[in-house]
């Protein structure tokens, strides 16, 4: 395999110290890759705490999580098992468990209902109102694999899905799906589609080749600025989801941190550079967390 390209799976960290059997496993969830599961559970950690919950339902935030954890690996594997014959033929993701043949059909199907029984307890701490939002999202996430077979525009479905603990994590502390909730889960498919159209530059030549569509190569030459251009709408979206919470300048000041944050990546990314794409998008993690800074601050503020 070719130095330049990072593959889908490694074997390191706590991956590496598993016993061999059980290590295709945790590589099919992506355990070895915890950026997925940060990205998932950022949206539901804003809400709550947005929401005037950061303080009184820490406990929220964990079970949000442990649901991250579960419910991203099950994904991961019904993604794998849906792409494996896509994923053969992408150097990238040729050495994932399913594609290489390490873990088999079955036994994934299996440990895909085993993570979904996780998921399942988590959905349980959960109020009605938010138990039922929370089910409203499988069917979205079961088309997801498929859309990259029919719309140049795959990141955008992964953003009403990776964005959905938004409105899980809103209705649960707020109540029921206010405004302000909405804006901030709008803002976020906007941010996914972004960071993930960076993640995608990995990927051109291979997805161009097979015929599989993504925003990355619908921008073409124009990535950078599309790129710009949803993390703006992401920032106006979430900036107004602020001022109904707390209609003050100084909630809007929360946000510069991560705006800049967001500019650095848009003005230091290299369509060329699959290494340096990945660092940006990889770079997220850190994003997610000053935005949640943001929505601590100024929704413990609203509270007061």
């Amino acid at each position: 395999m070719p130095a330049e390209i990072t593959p889908d799976t490694e074997h390191r960290g706590m991956v590496a110290a598993l016993p061999a059997r059980l290590r295709p496993f945790a590589l099919l969830a992506r355990f070895d890759r915890p950026i997925g599961w940060w990205l998932l559970f950022w949206p539901g950690a804003w809400a709550v705490a947005l929401a005037g919950g950061a303080i009184q339902r820490w406990d929220l935030i964990l079970w949000l999580l442990l649901g991250a954890i579960a419910m991203r690996g099950a994904g991961c594997v019904y993604n794998d098992i849906v792409d494996r014959d896509l994923d053969a033929q992408v150097a990238r993701t040729r050495s994932r468990p399913l594609a290489s043949g390490a873990v088999s059909l079955k036994a994934a199907w299996v440990w895909l209902v085993t993570l979904c029984l996780i998921g399942l307890v988590v959905l349980l701490q959960l109020h009605l109102y938010a138990a039922i939002v929370a089910l409203l999202s499988l069917a979205p996430v079961a088309a997801y694999p498929f859309m990259k077979r029919i719309t140049w525009w795959p990141q955008a479905w992964l953003g009403l899905v990776f964005s959905w603990a938004a409105l899980v994590g809103w209705s649960d502390v707020a109540g029921a799906l206010t405004v302000p909730g909405l804006l901030l889960y709008a803002g976020s498919i906007a941010w996914v589609v972004g960071y993930d159209t960076i993640y995608a530059l990995q990927d051109r030549e291979d997805d161009a080749l097979i015929g599989v569509r993504s925003s990355a190569l619908r921008l073409g030459s124009r990535v950078r600025g599309g790129v710009g251009m949803f993390y703006a709408v992401a920032l106006a979206l979430w900036a107004a989801a602020f001022w109904l919470v707390r209609p003050d300048l100084l909630a809007l000041a929360a946000l510069v941190p991560l705006a800049c944050h967001l500019a650095w990546q848009v003005v230091t990314l290299t369509p060329g550079d699959g290494a340096g794409a990945l660092h940006r998008f990889r770079s997220n993690r850190f994003a997610g967390l000053l935005m949640f800074a943001a929505c601590i601050v100024v929704g413990t503020a609203s509270t007061l």
